[in-house]
């Protein structure tokens, strides 16, 4: 049985959370240069038997608040991220607003009113470019400077260096968008994936003969525009469904809100209104415009081909 992380929106804790191993950052995506981390903090716990491991990440993540014309951005949401973290002894997560009286927050405060006073770590994990406080004025430094007066370890791992670049959500973000999927997946060490509500759309895809579940991609980065080759699963489904799926416009019929369109294969039930999860599997071709149903269909057939074997 899969142990429940507990998770808070404000840093009152439960007292049997006090005292613990904590990690501070976005994790966004949980990639393996995050899962360095957790190993590590998962090697320290199985030292000292009754402490717990935490997470202190930040909604939305700090870049997207300061930033507000980024609005696709995430590798993962935050029902996502909790899945990912089940798999490294991760006890509670601490998901804090990130707000402006929060963005104000000097750096030494945050460090003795929130981390000691409110959480009293006993060990605490971050990267080397972490930054924090009121215009990221506290930084890795800073904590080390501090860690005698208020009885916490800092432990700041070396970068994880693969193919000699630093793994990162940035350079993940930038796989996606190059189409290198992947390359991307051996990054996060599974397969890239995105949730989405069911919605009806404008019935293309029956009328070309290949019917499709819509979804919206919300704040999730956008990866190349183009078909995929895919797997999803239905909300509370246990078996993964093989499909093909379109990211984009959809050009040849002047669609002018990005969707993502999965064709699932023998499959043909109304779930509407469900969540879907779809995992990235291959990126099969980039987007294109046709000069009509018929080239599309040939092309469609093409594509399928590539997705079945997949």
């Amino acid at each position: 049985m899969v142990k429940k992380i507990k998770h808070y929106k404000k840093f009152n804790i439960l007292k049997k959370h006090k005292g613990s191993i904590l990690l501070i950052g976005n994790f966004d995506g949980i990639h393996l240069g995050h899962q360095k981390l957790f190993y590590k903090a998962k090697q320290l716990k199985n030292k000292n038997k009754k402490i717990k491991i935490g997470l202190i990440t930040f909604d939305p993540m700090p870049k997207m608040f300061f930033n507000k014309d980024i609005k696709n951005f995430k590798i993962s949401n935050f029902n996502q991220k909790i899945s990912y973290l089940k798999n490294f002894s991760v006890d509670f997560v601490i998901n804090k607003k990130f707000d402006k009286k929060f963005s104000k927050i000097k750096s030494k405060d945050f460090i003795d009113k929130i981390l000691f006073k409110k959480l009293k770590p006993k060990f605490i994990f971050v990267s080397s470019n972490f930054r924090f406080g009121n215009k990221r004025e506290g930084n890795v430094r800073l904590l080390k400077d501090y860690q005698k007066k208020y009885k916490y370890k800092l432990i700041n791992p070396t970068p994880l260096i693969r193919n000699k670049k630093v793994i990162s959500s940035t350079l993940i973000r930038k796989l996606l968008f190059q189409g290198k999927l992947e390359y991307a997946n051996n990054l996060l060490n599974r397969k890239w994936s995105v949730e989405g509500v069911v919605k009806r759309g404008r019935r293309i895809g029956k009328k070309v003969g290949f019917p499709t579940c819509n979804l919206e991609l919300g704040d999730y980065v956008i990866p190349k525009k183009g078909v995929y080759a895919v797997r999803a699963k239905i909300e509370d489904g246990k078996k993964s469904i093989k499909g093909i799926a379109n990211l984009g416009f959809r050009p040849t019929f002047n669609q002018k809100k990005i969707l993502l369109e999965v064709n699932l294969f023998n499959f043909s039930k109304n779930i509407y209104n469900k969540k879907l999860t779809v995992e990235f599997i291959k990126f099969i071709r980039r987007e294109k415009k046709f000069k009509g149903i018929n080239q599309l269909r040939k092309q469609i057939k093409k594509d399928l081909i590539i997705a079945k074997k997949t």
